[in-house]
């Protein structure tokens, strides 16, 4: 079975893609390309799914990834080993042949671009990230090295949807505080549901950035196609695996 790529048309044009779950060597509950260090994989698989990944979308690129802390951190990616990756939870680059990578498993991986400057980033937006403005601080960065918010695009790949995340009071209620108008992310169903990446294309698009788009597909509601961290844990799975979303400049 061949890697199943998603790609944006809005950033057409560009090698990336966010990958599911299919055409990896990983088995048991975490069965496919599992690209998750911290799960309880065998690494070997790992490593073998991450190579399958990163030549599907940019082959013979170096891969950057970061240590992931749901925060609003981003960095300028350097091949790091992984080992040695820095904590944060996007990267940004203007290098060709550097592979930009997110590791998600309901949270929101965003991709995003400035063709004309030739400046990328990727971004891993969960809602701790989200609301502390992880999008923002990716854009901040690639302004730094040359792009310009109003012709930056993105894309918002598969994360959990707003039928599957069912949320206590007490997380809407800090959203409402951040934001009173961030109720029209929440409905009663009957208990709170969060509509996360509506809320992270609606950051994004308050940004002023040129123009962005969602995948639209619910990581949560698609067993075969995707990882889910909730679903894993709402079937008392011992361990769960992550799918990656990648981004590069070709050479």
């Amino acid at each position: 079975m061949s890697v199943d790529v998603i790609r944006s048309p809005l950033l057409a044009g560009i090698a990336h893609g966010f990958l599911g779950r299919l055409g990896g060597v990983s088995q048991g509950v975490v069965a496919g390309l599992n690209v998750g260090m911290g799960s309880g994989d065998d690494p070997a698989a790992v490593v073998e799914n991450v190579r399958r990944a990163t030549a599907a979308v940019l082959s013979g690129a170096a891969l950057s990834r970061v240590y992931q802390v749901h925060s609003a951190t981003a960095v300028v990616a350097e091949p790091w080993p992984m080992d040695d990756r820095p904590k944060a939870d996007a990267l940004v680059t203007d290098c060709p042949g550097l592979l930009l990578g997110i590791v998600t498993a309901d949270c929101a991986p965003v991709l995003l671009a400035d063709r004309q400057a030739g400046v990328i980033g990727a971004a891993h937006a969960g809602w701790r990230g989200a609301i502390d403005g992880v999008t923002d601080a990716t854009i901040s960065l690639m302004e730094s090295l040359g792009a310009r918010r109003d012709r930056i695009i993105a894309a918002v790949g598969p994360c959990i949807a707003q039928e599957s995340y069912e949320v206590d009071p007490g997380f809407r209620d800090r959203f409402l505080a951040a934001d009173p108008a961030n109720d029209r992310f929440f409905r009663e169903a009957p208990t709170p549901h969060f509509d996360l990446p509506a809320y992270v294309l609606a950051r994004l698009a308050a940004a002023g950035i040129a123009s962005v788009e969602g995948v639209a597909l619910d990581t949560y509601a698609h067993p075969e196609r995707f990882y889910s961290y909730r679903r894993a844990s709402h079937r008392g799975e011992a361990d769960y695996g992550r799918q990656v979303s990648l981004i590069g400049l070709s050479p």
